[in-house]
């Protein structure tokens, strides 16, 4: 093969790459977010689970985006991983789809209509048509159906020109030496994981080698090895897309992983074991397109049936990988209790299931301080535990969220005492508060974790001085937990006149940095990073006020808000003033 002839094969395979990601784009748009619904909903059965599996990603065209997608439901707690196992398993079967399509290139007849079969001949027309719509269409759907089209066009037209550029290669001998080192089955799949994990994915990788199968040179004895260890290479899109995520979405990438490990041992223990026996004829031959989309399909059956009945082991196996520490599993718990809590049976008891409602808000309020204290942890020195304990508390939080809404809302509808119905009022606000006080707990976290990947720290004077500020916010948001739960006005009155002195301190920090900054004894990166901090901080005590002022309101059985705080404001009494500088004093600056 000379220079020309590489860099026809090198353009081959720069179409067949794009061609697929074209065709993966356009099926996902078209689907309109309605797969990642199939996917969250359906997979109670984990027989159903792996038919959904393989089906969205026999659509989709790739497992990877499958095992991708599936990760961030786990991560996100819409999915449980015992749910996740099925489809991940189901995924492997469905990305064989694509290895039987570029098999059809291979057809050979005479036959108008058979040669028609043929995605080379009719792949054009597709263009065509797909090109037409691009260029007269105006509609978003037809153009996204146009993008399928023509991906699947360039996909095809990618793979013939491979298939053309190589066939050369037969004839080369240093070439048909390099295949066969291959057939050894470990260097065989050690070149397939290599390459699959490269190019992260296992239907282009299978494709590629279809393409080599055009030169003759590749024999199945050289194939299979390649086709197990692209199996194991494709796993490498799902764990780094785990990074940074939950430990439940690392265990779901992790998985997948041993599912491919496992099952690519077992089975080539199983064929290589009765080949040593039986001496299989085909080994020898030439490998065709059809039969490596064969030998691809007949692995990924082999694996799924073989692991499926073992799903629970395999979900052990991933704990046992990544472990939980104690403290995680005992607010898991506690939070599966809480919802379990909120029973459907309390519903014609409204009096009781608020009582409920009130328990299960106040751990979730619980929760969401303990989220911020634990991010102001990180103000001494960075910890990755610690980072991620205040990210899984705030998925806690956001489950507690949306079962407690959802409650509140089942419960409006029955006929409620007037008290409890404004009582389910201030629930309703008090919890988006909640979860809202924990997100800019995380906002906090990825500060100070920005801060760790720049190797940047505060001085010790700005160190100092938020520890201030950070205790302060602290303290307001305990007694905002305490007015909560306890509707004390007088402790309310406290709160309010602790946020005025937060507004001053938050104003003073951030004066004072600015004069390091003009002596040139902090950096711009980190002023920015501090007035993030100082702004999730103010977030928080204006979302404590938010709070004690909605507690009053229920209290005082008013729903003025507005009312309620310019009469706080206006009508500063003595009582008020002595409290604001009794804070002052207590947290001034050095």
């Amino acid at each position: 093969m000379d220079f020309f002839g590489v860099l026809t094969m090198v353009g081959g395979l720069a179409l067949f790459l794009y061609g697929m990601q074209v065709l993966g784009d356009g099926l996902s748009k078209v689907s309109g977010g309605r797969l990642e619904q199939i996917l969250e909903k359906l997979t109670s059965n984990k027989f159903k689970a792996v038919a959904l599996g393989a089906i969205v990603t026999a659509v989709i065209q790739s497992s990877s985006a499958t095992t991708v997608m599936v990760v961030g439901f786990v991560n996100s707690g819409i999915m449980k991983l015992s749910q996740a196992i099925g489809i991940i398993m189901g995924a492997n079967i469905g990305t064989t789809a694509t290895s039987w399509i570029l098999s059809l290139s291979g057809i050979e007849s005479g036959n108008f209509f058979v040669k028609l079969l043929k995605p080379s001949s009719f792949s054009p027309i597709l263009a065509l048509i797909g090109v037409a719509i691009i260029l007269f269409s105006k509609r978003e759907k037809k153009k996204n159906v146009a993008m399928i089209l023509v991906g699947f066009a360039i996909l095809m037209f990618g793979m013939d020109t491979m298939s053309n550029a190589v066939k050369p290669l037969a004839d080369v001998p240093e070439f048909t030496n390099i295949l066969l080192m291959f057939s050894n089955p470990l260097l065989g799949l050690l070149a397939g994981l290599v390459l699959t994990a490269v190019i992260q994915s296992s239907s282009a990788s299978v494709g590629i080698l279809q393409a080599l199968c055009a030169t003759g040179a590749v024999s199945y004895s050289t194939a299979i090895p390649i086709i197990m260890g692209q199996n194991i290479g494709t796993c490498i899109t799902a764990l780094l897309s785990s990074v940074g995520t939950s430990k439940n979405a690392r265990r779901a990438a992790i998985v997948h992983l041993y599912f491919n490990i496992i099952g690519t041992v077992a089975f080539m223990l199983a064929f290589y074991g009765i080949n040593y026996f039986v001496d299989f004829a085909f080994m020898d031959q030439s490998a065709e397109a059809y039969g490596i989309a064969v030998v691809h399909s007949v692995f990924n059956v082999f694996a799924t049936c073989l692991l499926l009945p073992f799903a629970n082991k395999l979900e052990k196996l991933a704990y046992l990988t990544i472990k939980e520490d104690e403290s995680e599993n005992a607010r898991i718990r506690r939070v599966d209790e809480d919802i379990r809590t909120l029973d459907s049976i309390f519903i014609n008891n409204p009096g009781l299931a608020m009582e409920q409602c009130r328990k299960v808000t106040s751990n979730m309020a619980d929760t969401a301080k303990e989220s911020y204290m634990r991010s102001m942890e990180l103000l001494t020195g960075f910890d990755e535990e610690k980072a991620e304990d205040v990210i899984q508390m705030e998925k806690d939080i956001d489950r507690y969220e949306d079962v407690i809404g959802t409650y509140l809302l089942k419960l409006s509808g029955k006929q409620l005492a007037e008290k409890d119905s404004q009582t389910s009022m201030l629930f309703l606000q008090c919890i988006g508060d909640f979860e809202r006080i924990s997100d800019h707990a995380v906002s906090i976290v990825k500060s100070f974790e920005e801060m760790k990947e720049k190797e940047q720290k505060f001085s010790n004077k700005a160190q100092e001085e938020l520890g201030i500020f950070t205790q302060a916010v602290a303290d307001m948001l305990s007694s905002t937990l305490e007015v909560f739960d306890k509707e004390d006005a007088a402790l309310a009155y406290e709160v309010e006149s602790l946020n005025a002195v937060i507004t001053e301190l938050s104003a003073e920090v951030r004066k004072r940095h600015i004069k390091r900054l003009r002596k040139g004894k902090c950096t711009i990166e980190l002023g920015f990073l501090l007035s993030d901090i100082v702004t999730s901080c103010e977030r928080i005590a204006a979302h404590c006020s938010h709070i004690v002022v909605s507690v009053m309101q229920v209290r005082e059985e008013s729903m003025e808000m507005h009312g309620y705080m310019e009469d706080l404001r206006e009508n500063e009494t003595a009582e008020f003033k002595q409290l604001q500088k009794s804070f002052k004093e207590k947290y001034a600056l050095p």
